[in-house]
């Protein structure tokens, strides 16, 4: 049995745990509120552009572009999304997990897809297994901006064009609640699905042509859709971690009530034997 002053340190130490663990739900708390505003702000601009686009490339008939044409694949890109720390219970584990599932399905060899990370979880795991991993990006703010992912989103929809990949997926959590995320895979390009995404089509008139256009939209709504997956993801990652200190500093207050439990009956357990000792000791002297 675990002397009482054993009993006494396990207490403390596990208090100043469950005080760290409560500040950092606390701040994840905070920088939940702003990840979901900030996701949710960005939906009414996503759904403008794939609206627009979708108008302009199914109205205007026969535009051809690299980006809306399905060919041969002979090489596919993974864009992962996960965070630079940890302590945010399965977030990362479910999207690699997910990734990792979905590679072994579908590839046989390492040269039939490549990786792009964004945070350092999902690079760390890739790299120490061997893949592929052509482009990363880690050291993103909790509360994102575009430029910071400007020049990997660029680079990556260019990457497309110019054939180094034949299609382009993202994986990321999506926020669903505080509670819920859930781990979503969304085919970037080719844009082979405008028509089914967008409910409503509305007939514009531009200048120059539908194809000038496009060129110039198309890539900025290939680049929104990665930015808004890293939003979205943010709001998750926050939510997870709020949740995972949260049951940190639960379990870690149920176990101080067992250890002051134990430490009080050890205690007690003392104070009789000592009694018993003196009250042996007295009868003794008689």
């Amino acid at each position: 049995m675990a002397s009482l002053r054993d009993i006494k340190t396990r207490i403390n130490s596990t208090k100043k745990t469950s005080q760290i663990t409560k500040a950092m739900e606390m701040t994840s708390a905070a920088k939940w509120n702003r990840g979901v505003m900030n996701a949710k702000s960005f939906v009414p601009y996503m759904e403008k552009i794939q609206e627009v686009t979708a108008s302009i490339a199914l109205g205007a008939g026969g535009v051809i572009h690299p980006m809306l044409t399905h060919r041969p694949v002979k090489k596919t890109g993974y864009i992962v999304i996960t965070s630079d720390r940890g302590l945010a219970g399965a977030f990362n584990s479910n999207v690699i997990r997910r990734v990792h599932q979905t590679i072994q399905s579908r590839h046989k060899s390492n040269d039939e897809f490549a990786i792009i990370a964004i945070g350092r979880v999902g690079r760390d795991f890739f790299v120490k297994r061997g893949y592929n991993v052509v482009l990363d990006i880690i050291g993103i703010n909790d509360q994102p901006s575009f430029q910071e992912i400007k020049d990997i989103s660029s680079t990556t929809v260019g990457m497309f064009s110019d054939g180094t990949f034949d299609e382009l997926y993202v994986y990321y959590s999506h926020y669903i609640s505080a509670i819920s995320q859930e781990v979503t895979e969304k085919k970037l390009l080719p844009l082979t699905d405008l028509a089914g995404s967008s409910h409503k089509l509305t007939s514009y008139e531009f200048e120059p042509n539908a194809e000038e256009i496009l060129e110039v939209l198309l890539p900025q709504y290939a680049e929104s859709l990665i930015y808004g997956a890293l939003l979205d993801s943010k709001a998750s990652e926050h939510a997870a971690r709020m949740t995972a200190m949260r049951n940190a500093t639960d379990n870690a207050q149920e176990l101080i009530r067992g250890l002051t439990l134990s430490y009080n009956r050890a205690r007690q357990a003392a104070i009789t034997q000592e009694i018993t000792e003196i009250v042996g000791g007295a009868a003794a002297l008689e």
